[in-house]
């Protein structure tokens, strides 16, 4: 079983940054990926960026590509996104997950055959 709590959200300006992180407790295994998903009022929940365990190149969403950066490290089960140059555009609930991959886009978000954390809210203000 794996648990994941994810920290460092807030309110900010346009314009600013913040760091997301995600702890995680179990064990993850090496044909896992995780990722950073979002979810905004009224919208659909969309994949973010997300990382492969083993290694690799992330993937971004293209909205938030060249303003935000996912990493991991694997010693420590931590999950990091570094957001910066952030949009009004960019409030959401922030979730942090972890699933075995199984082919197609790790940007895909799931219902099942994985973990999800309970969420920290990003607002930001124009």
């Amino acid at each position: 079983q794996v648990q994941l709590v994810e920290s460092g959200g807030g309110s900010v300006q346009a314009g600013g940054s913040l760091r997301l992180s995600c702890a995680a407790s179990g064990y993850i295994y090496d044909n896992y990926y995780m990722g950073w998903f979002r979810q905004a009022p009224g919208k659909t929940r969309e994949g973010v960026a997300c990382i492969f365990i083993s290694g690799g190149s992330p993937v971004y969403a293209d909205s938030v590509r060249g303003r935000f950066t996912i990493s991991r490290d694997n010693a420590k089960k931590m999950l990091y996104l570094q957001m910066n140059s952030l949009k009004p555009e960019d409030t959401a609930m922030y979730y942090c997950a972890a699933r075995r991959w199984a082919g197609g886009s790790c940007l895909t978000p799931f219902n099942t055959s994985g973990y999800w954390g309970q969420g920290t809210q990003v607002t930001v203000s124009s």
